[in-house]
């Protein structure tokens, strides 16, 4: 950075990963100073005070809906994809040409679909609630996203490693690692925290992204970042939140509430496949019975 340009602002809430993390991601990477304004203090004209002015006083600029938001002098966007695709060539994280750019930018808006997908895993219903408040509907829609969403927002990226020729199955754009690389190794962590178990068991499908992941970690300065407490750690406030009973493979409960011992709670799972088959099969001897008694079978309630 040019030393008369001004210097970024990143404003995104404190003590969240959030999507402000894919943002902190790309200025690390490329080693450019930036100001994270909701981690600074209230004194200094930082803290949470400073995200809700930004929402609420109106200004010459579009007024931002939510946080992330970056501010550049008299620059001031929101909105992650748009972040990124301004600040990616300025601050060298993204390749020059328009091509690589506009397909850097679809795939950053197809990782900000399966973010947003990742958030209602746990807020099915409305971001106004608990999560104690929709843990049956969060329960549903988890098992769907981790059985049907989440392999197919990978075989995506996967698929992109194929059309990347330049990136020689190692990177998503151009010859190097660019910011969409970056966010891709945010959404794998991500998930491998909100999900481990069904993510040790998808990830054996996805080898390419899971080096690409190591590859990223694994850069000198987002490796230092990493280990360093600019790094907000996975939490139960962010996107990306641990619930063991939302994971594959989740203890059984009891009707009680209890968690089922695994025996019983095997033993309910062959029962509970079993029933389809076992009503098909009366189903029929029925059928067959009132065919040789010239009647139809009689239905149970």
């Amino acid at each position: 950075m040019a030393p008369s340009e001004p210097r970024y602002e990143l404003l995104y809430w404190p003590g969240l990963q959030g999507r402000g993390e894919f943002i902190r991601l790309a200025f690390e990477d490329a080693g450019v100073p930036y100001d994270d304004v909701g981690r600074m203090p209230d004194s200094a004209g930082g803290g949470a005070a400073a995200i809700e002015r930004l929402l609420e006083e109106p200004g010459p600029w579009l007024t931002p809906l939510g946080p992330p938001a970056l501010r550049h002098g008299e620059v001031l966007v929101a909105q992650t994809a748009a972040i990124l695709q301004y600040l990616a060539p300025r601050i060298g994280v993204v390749p020059d040409d328009e091509a690589s750019r506009l397909r850097a930018h679809q795939i950053q808006l197809t990782l900000a679909d399966l973010v947003a997908e990742t958030h209602a895993t746990h807020h099915p219903i409305a971001t106004s609630l608990y999560y104690e408040d929709q843990k049956r509907e969060a329960a549903r829609n988890a098992e769907a996203f981790v059985r049907e969403r989440i392999p197919l927002f990978l075989r995506y990226l996967d698929r992109a490693l194929d059309s990347n020729p330049e990136g020689g199955g190692r990177w998503l754009v151009g010859r190097g690692c660019s910011y969409v690389d970056l966010s891709t190794f945010q959404v794998i962590a991500g998930l491998r925290y909100a999900f481990p178990n069904a993510m040790r068991r998808i990830e054996r499908r996805f080898p390419r992204l899971v080096a690409l992941h190591d590859a990223v970690a694994a850069r000198p300065r987002i490796a230092a970042y990493l280990a360093s407490e600019r790094r907000i750690p996975f939490n139960e406030w962010g996107i990306f939140r641990h619930y063991p009973e939302l994971d594959l493979g989740a203890p059984a409960r009891t009707a009680r509430g209890g968690r089922a011992a695994p025996k019983e709670a095997v033993a309910r799972s062959k029962r509970a496949r079993a029933a389809p088959a076992a009503k098909r099969a009366a189903a029929g001897s029925g059928r067959a019975r009132a065919s040789r008694k010239g009647r139809k079978p009689r239905r149970k309630a």
